[in-house]
């Protein structure tokens, strides 16, 4: 089947990035990987490459262009390379679209230019110890001072991707109590400077997988935070949340299924290349229709990806779409990804082979975003159920 998502512009954007892949990541990534983190200079390297602009408006330093299929092109490519880009997904993919849809004017033109240029990574924090998924749950807390000029913010969050080396961080925090009719009431979005004093970073955290991507916990003491860098309005932030929600889990879904689509080629290339009783693994008919079944599920996974990028990019993606994207791209990663790990035999869970790195590092996708029964409950209303 022929994709028609990516036109010329995409296939160029496309080996700009592969070639920057090979020269810049792929020589140094065991080093990440070893420390847990890509280093902070690295998110340098890829403002000079243009990534973090591409849907900045051009008046402030980004090319201007309105299109997640710049971020599918690089889903694709660090997939097939088997290595992540640090946090830099949360800056783009979570940060950029509250700052379109939120920020005024006067704070685009203090936050957007050192966005694009990497002077200033953006983190999310969402997540505090105990809630999980129920974001209606939150304790963290920000109070507006006596004089009006600034909140003052107490609490802490965890699970922040990106959050050691973010210099913004856009904090949930409950500035009013939640009403008897909605839990949801009195959330709001704060873009905090990540100097602030009473501001700190807590452990970096040591995860299964994403081992290159930074994900701490963050802890607030009376920071202050001047008014003007609360985003939106006042205790509208569950919805605020709610309504970007549907890129985020797009960017899941179609990361999910880019992870799908590589352990495809490091199965075929493996079994290729590999020698048992006296011939290549491939020649085996059980190789063969686990490698045929796998890549039938990864068609199907790259079909649903794509009109869900379409989708997303005319504005028309809705939240029961999405869910139902992230759903079925992830657990079709999880299926195809153990069974492609299975034909390396012990290779494949030697951390040496990306397969192995693949696997850990798609395990969270049926997690973070929303778990995969929370989508099965969104889909599921949405169906009248």
């Amino acid at each position: 089947m022929r994709r028609t998502v990516f036109n010329e512009d995409h296939e160029a954007f496309r080996e700009t990035i592969r070639a920057f892949i090979e020269a810049e990541v792929v020589p140094v990534y065991d080093e990440w990987f070893a420390a847990g983190q890509a280093p902070r200079d690295f998110y340098y390297k890829l403002a000079e490459l243009g990534v973090f602009g591409i849907r900045v408006d051009e008046e402030y330093g980004g090319a201007g262009i309105d299109s997640y299929k710049f971020e599918a092109v690089m889903y694709e490519e660090t997939a097939r390379a088997g290595v992540q880009f640090g946090g830099s997904g949360v800056h783009v993919l979570l940060g950029l679209p509250y700052i379109k849809m939120l920020a005024s004017d006067e704070q685009k033109k203090r936050f957007l230019p050192k966005f694009v240029s990497g002077e200033e990574m953006w983190a999310l924090a969402m997540t505090e110890p105990g809630t999980g998924s129920d974001l209606a749950g939150m304790k963290t807390t920000a109070k507006l001072s006596e004089d009006g000029t600034h909140y003052v913010l107490n609490g802490s969050k965890t699970f922040i991707t990106g959050g050691v080396h973010a210099d913004r961080v856009i904090v949930c925090a409950r500035t009013d109590a939640p009403s008897a009719e909605d839990r949801r009431h009195g959330i709001s979005l704060f873009a905090v400077d990540t100097k602030a004093e009473g501001y700190s970073i807590g452990r970096k955290l040591d995860k299964l997988g994403l081992r290159t991507s930074d994900t701490a916990e963050l802890a607030f003491v009376d920071v202050k935070v001047p008014v003007e860098d609360l985003l939106g309005e006042e205790n509208k932030g569950f919805y605020y949340l709610g309504h970007n929600l549907a890129s985020e889990r797009w960017g899941i879904a179609f990361g999910a299924y880019a992870q799908a689509k590589a352990a495809v080629r490091f199965a075929q290339q493996y079994v290729t290349e590999r020698t048992v009783f006296g011939k290549p693994v491939a020649a085996f008919q059980n190789t063969k229709f686990e490698l045929a079944a796998c890549q039938a599920e990864v068609d199907a996974a790259e079909a649903v990806a794509d009109r869900a990028l379409e989708a997303l990019d005319a504005g028309e993606l809705t939240p029961a779409e999405a869910a139902s994207a992230k759903l079925f791209c992830t657990e079709v990663a999880h299926r195809v990804i153990d069974r492609c790990l299975q034909l390396h035999g012990g290779y494949g869970f030697m951390n040496e082979y990306p397969i192995a790195r693949l696997y850990a590092d798609n395990r969270v996708n049926r997690i973070y975003g929303g778990t995969s029964e929370i989508m099965k409950s969104i889909i599921a209303k949405d169906m009248g159920l």
